[in-house]
């Protein structure tokens, strides 16, 4: 295509024949075509600029809402979910729909036997859209969280709240039995920690049985009891088997080596994800490191004195700290000139790591891993410390075929050394290491003035 025009007709004729296919599609991705202009544009932490979605309307169903459930999530937040009647939408049987939190239902005025109108977000999720308040009974009820599940936690029984400053309703017992079975399953999903089989029933009869009760439990399973783990009833037993035993406990083996950013992922800790959590272990080589961060705390010291706008020369002294130890550098750019530097993870995120290790669950956490003799350590930090690696804060772009490195091996060896590698090229870029046909990404890097270095310098500079 080489018109807006073009594409949104390309996307039309898409979605007219798309039904006929074998496989689901919900939408259309648009790319740029040319991969001069893509290597320039580069990529988010995840997702190539160079390309966007356009999502089709979903298909709309009605159906009939036969009761409101309320399922605990890892963190104790109440979720309710709509049961309806079974109804086949966008190629599947739809039984269930999630109804988001308390607020939503009283902005659409849900009730329980309402006919509704429900969707598949992205063609996948289902969702209620709207009530087709025509055909509601007259014996429907306003909708009222509280007094549905009786003032307390559909499962354990415990106390709930509801936190003025958010939305949701909160199981406020931490040892309840739906908040661990999710928080075992997230601690063993393939992006975590990658425990094969132990998600599902699985989880859930590893708490019921009383085998685990935290995700750290799960390093204390032995082969015969995961074997003899009844996934039934009395009445019906099906046991886990000694050939899946195996198989779980070697993957729980194997987790305890796993690199520390994962382990930081799978405790799930608020506002750290799998891309922050890198960036936190480019700079701490244990979890004890990271739990008792100086970096940590200096974030949240700068900030403050910038809100409180100090002038006891204590911000210089911070700013200048971070800098050293790599984990900041000057700000380029003109939107951010207030902020004077810019850190590696923000007040938020640095915030988030102290508190949850500061507080009784997270020592709790770091005392089991010492008594079970797991120590993570950084995959992307030498023996060094970060501030003393020659690289330490800076940024790199790679451009072009270097002679006798793939981008793969230039990356590791720039990143062994403290420094960081980037897609696209930008005033906070440091170094361009441009090798044979190199790119847009060169004529970028000669325009904003960052320094351009081919393979002899850049062997140099290592």
């Amino acid at each position: 295509a080489e018109s807006v025009e073009e594409i949104l007709d390309a996307i039309h004729e898409l979605d007219g024949i798309r039904h006929k296919f074998a496989y689901q599609t919900d939408g259309a991705v648009v790319k740029v075509n040319s991969f001069a202009q893509r290597e320039r544009l580069g990529f988010t932490a995840k997702s190539p600029r160079w390309a966007i979605a356009y999502k089709y309307e979903a298909e709309r169903v009605e159906t009939r809402l036969n009761d409101i459930v309320i399922q605990v999530g890892r963190t104790g937040i109440l979720t309710p979910v709509a049961v309806l009647e079974p109804v086949l939408v966008s190629g599947s049987t739809v039984g269930r729909a999630t109804l988001h939190n308390e607020d939503e239902i009283k902005r659409k005025d849900i009730r329980i036997g309402d006919t509704v109108v429900i969707e598949k977000a992205g063609e996948v999720i289902p969702a209620v859209v709207e009530v087709v308040k025509s055909k509601r009974p007259r014996s429907a009820k306003p909708f009222d969280f509280s007094e549905h599940i009786h003032g307390k936690c559909p499962v354990c029984g415990g106390p709930i709240r509801r936190d003025p400053q958010f939305v949701a309703w909160r199981c406020e017992n931490l040892q309840c039995p739906a908040q661990t079975t999710r928080r075992v399953e997230f601690f063993a999903a393939r992006s975590a920690l990658d425990i094969e089989s132990v998600g599902g029933i699985v989880a859930d009869k590893l708490i019921e049985r009383g085998l685990v009760r935290e995700p750290l439990d799960l390093f204390e399973l032995k082969t015969e009891q995961l074997a003899k783990l009844n996934l039934g009833t009395d009445e019906a037993p099906r046991m886990f088997g000694e050939k899946n035993a195996t198989k779980a406990i070697h993957a729980i083996e194997r987790a305890r080596t796993l690199p520390l950013s994962r382990w930081l992922f799978a405790l799930a800790i608020p506002d750290v994800g799998k891309t922050t959590a890198k960036q936190l272990t480019r700079f701490h080589d244990t979890i004890d490191e990271v739990a008792n961060s100086q970096l940590l705390r200096d974030v949240l010291h700068y900030r403050e004195k910038r809100e409180q706008k100090s002038r006891d020369g204590g911000t210089k002294e911070i700013a200048d700290r971070l800098i050293h130890a790599g984990f900041a550098k000057r700000s380029k750019s003109k939107a951010e000139k207030e902020r004077a530097i810019v850190t590696e993870v923000g007040p938020v995120v640095a915030k988030s790591v102290l508190d949850f290790f500061g507080s009784t669950a997270g020592k709790k956490i770091l005392l089991r891993l010492r008594q079970l003799g797991i120590k993570p350590k950084s995959e992307n930090l030498s023996a060094k410390k970060a501030a003393e690696l020659p690289l330490a804060g800076k940024t790199f772009v790679l451009t072009g075929t270097l002679p006798s490195l793939t981008r793969e091996e230039a990356t590791e060896k720039i990143e062994a050394l403290g420094g960081r590698v980037t897609g696209s090229v930008s005033g906070k870029t440091d170094y361009v290491i441009a090798g044979a046909e190199p790119g847009s990404k060169l004529e970028k890097a000669k325009e904003l003035g960052v320094r351009i270095l081919d393979e002899a310098a850049f062997r140099k500079l290592l």
